[in-house]
């Protein structure tokens, strides 16, 4: 079944994580969902497995963490790329909450 357009409302409040998409059948392989971190957390290391992945930063400032020791600058405007099979983590440096918003879709 093809899924239907929709409108999702991404306003996350104060939970930490809000799923905003979940795959089938709402779409056809994309996930999506928002994150707010308090200053000084981090999302907690993992893996794009097999997916492609965007973050798109809302509100913050804060480092996407690479397996491997390399850092990359996140602040508001943001939109970081991550490839399939890379470990990575997020981690907000400033003072007020980092608020992102991710996408995953298969890479094949």
């Amino acid at each position: 079944m093809k899924p239907e357009p929709k409108v999702i409302n991404a306003d996350a409040g104060e939970k930490e994580y809000v799923q905003l998409l979940g795959g089938s059948p709402e779409s056809i392989s994309m996930r999506s969902g928002k994150v707010v971190l308090q200053p000084g957390k981090t999302v907690g290391k993992h893996s794009t497995k097999s997916n492609e992945e965007l973050l798109i930063l809302l509100e913050g400032e804060g480092l996407f963490m690479l397996n491997g020791g390399k850092h990359l600058e996140m602040k508001v405007g943001s939109v970081l790329y991550c490839p399939p099979d890379t470990e990575h983590d997020v981690k907000n440096t400033g003072s007020t909450p980092l608020q992102y918003i991710y996408v995953v879709a298969k890479a094949n």
